[in-house]
């Protein structure tokens, strides 16, 4: 669950237990500031490993894209997590293991209103209990905006943007750079002054019949 004041809490489906009837009043998600609203939902794949293991493994990823790619990754942006996790201790992963975790990792992109966005890895959404006021999603500032939209993304996916003024853009999500959870991203949408982005769509990889694009 996302807030638009920037904040994400992650918990297990099974911490919402099946109520009675489809009238009953529910239980807390996430705990909301005074003005901030939950805009965001997405369901993520589960995937077994300790904190000190999704740690390394971001490390060695961010390495690996910096070595490919020097440009594709925000340098000096992109980190595996700026709130410590507790039990996360250096661990060292064998090559079965990292290629195991990268086969699995999801990449979540977060939108702002005044067209910012990136791409997180999974792992760096922490599981905590349900009801808690979350950890940092992304930077909200002045530069930023609020959010308005986060939900994970394939690498051959287009996302859609379109904005309270009529206009939209849509582009490869591989435009947008993969960064740490808690920064402000990069310009996909460039608004005016009095505009802001007011939704953000994920338009997958189409295929023929014979499973060409």
């Amino acid at each position: 669950m996302l807030t638009a004041a920037g904040r994400c809490i992650r918990f297990r489906v099974e911490d919402v237990r099946v109520f009675k009837g489809r009238d009953s009043t529910g239980v807390r998600g996430i705990r909301l500031d005074e003005g901030d609203e939950v805009i965001s939902m997405a369901i993520l794949r589960h995937v077994e490993a300790t904190p000190g293991e999704r740690e390394a493994y971001m490390r060695q990823a961010l390495a690996v894209r910096r070595a490919q790619d020097a440009e594709a990754v925000d340098a000096g942006a992109e980190g595996p997590g700026e709130e410590a996790e507790e039990g996360a201790e250096a661990v060292e992963l064998t090559p079965e293991r990292y290629a195991e975790l990268g086969a699995r990792e999801q990449f979540v992109l977060t939108v702002s209103e005044r067209g910012f966005g990136k791409r997180s890895s999974s792992y760096a959404y922490r599981i905590s209990g349900r009801g808690g006021k979350g950890i940092t999603a992304m930077i909200v500032n002045e530069r930023n905006g609020r959010l308005v939209a986060s939900f994970p993304v394939e690498d051959s996916d287009q996302i859609m943007l379109v904005t309270d003024g009529g206009k939209l853009i849509r582009c490869p999500i591989d435009d947008v750079r993969i960064a740490g959870r808690s920064v402000q991203g990069v310009r996909i949408f460039k608004t005016e002054d009095d505009e802001k982005v007011v939704s953000v769509e994920r338009i997958p990889e189409e295929s023929n019949g014979n499973g060409e694009e």
